[in-house]
């Protein structure tokens, strides 16, 4: 189990927002101790990240541009906002489990700047899926679309703190996958999801969502981060270990299963 760390959180904040966003944050620290910190704050970057893919879909919205455009403008928006590195780790991901070739030739095609057709079929349904979601979201209503919008940026990020918690092995030597894996303690693992769970209940119960818009929301982030637990040990089986790719196809399959789960029902 990680020691417990003595770095202060505003560095923690540094790492999660300067490795996990384009925001202008300087990291000044690239220690064991900071990515520990800054895992246990990725949530929060995602909370931003969500916030602001919500506002052109809202601004749309009231210019009556129409719920598929406002969801096309927030799903635009994170993909912007992470320099499009979620995209390309799912995928590199994909082109790497649909090979079928042993972990060390996995992981060498994964490295390879091209895409194969894997990895874009796998990147078109996911952003069709997101759109769809948020489209339907937006098409009951403005409070709904930006709750799924901000929770489902919220709950991608907490399904990293998962995949880099104690016990989950880096692939590589080096890079993000390396610096970060195993950094997480067992009892942030546990505290950080349901923390947001309980928030995105509180959240939707304030939207006047209903106890049915409540159930969504605890849901969304169980299911959301399950389906990013799944990828995550499948990834783990199939190269040993995970990398930045890893996190960010993770990523992904998290946010794209909470919003599914969000906008379900009416």
């Amino acid at each position: 189990m990680p020691a417990p760390s003595k770095t202060p959180w505003s560095d923690g904040l540094r790492f999660a927002f300067g490795t996990l966003t384009v925001f202008p944050v300087r990291v000044s620290r690239w220690d064991r101790d900071a990515a520990r910190a800054g895992m246990l704050c990725a949530p929060l970057a995602g909370l931003a990240v969500g916030l602001c893919a919500a506002v052109p879909g809202v601004l749309l919205l009231g210019l009556g541009a129409g719920p598929l455009v406002a969801a096309v403008a927030s799903v635009a928006v994170p993909a912007v906002l992470t320099r499009g590195l979620h995209l390309d780790g799912l995928a590199d991901t994909a082109d790497g489990l649909g090979s079928g070739k042993p972990a060390e030739d996995a992981l060498r095609i994964m490295k390879q700047s091209d895409i194969g057709p894997f990895g874009v079929v796998a990147v078109v349904l996911v952003l069709l899926a997101q759109v769809a979601a948020v489209a339907r979201g937006y098409g009951d209503s403005w409070e709904r679309g930006v709750f799924a919008v901000v929770v489902a940026g919220v709950v991608a990020r907490v399904a990293l703190t998962l995949a880099a918690r104690g016990g989950v092995a880096a692939a590589r030597p080096e890079g993000l996958g390396a610096a970060v894996a195993g950094v997480v303690p067992g009892v942030g693992a546990v505290v950080v999801p349901v923390l947001v769970a309980a928030v995105a209940a509180g959240g939707a119960a304030v939207l006047g969502l209903g106890w049915g818009g409540v159930c969504l929301a605890v849901a969304g982030v169980v299911l959301g981060v399950g389906g990013g637990e799944v990828l995550l040990r499948r990834c783990v089986g199939r190269f040993g270990g995970v990398t930045g790719d890893v996190f960010g196809a993770v990523a992904e399959a998290a946010g794209t299963g909470c919003l599914t789960v969000l906008v379900l029902g009416r």
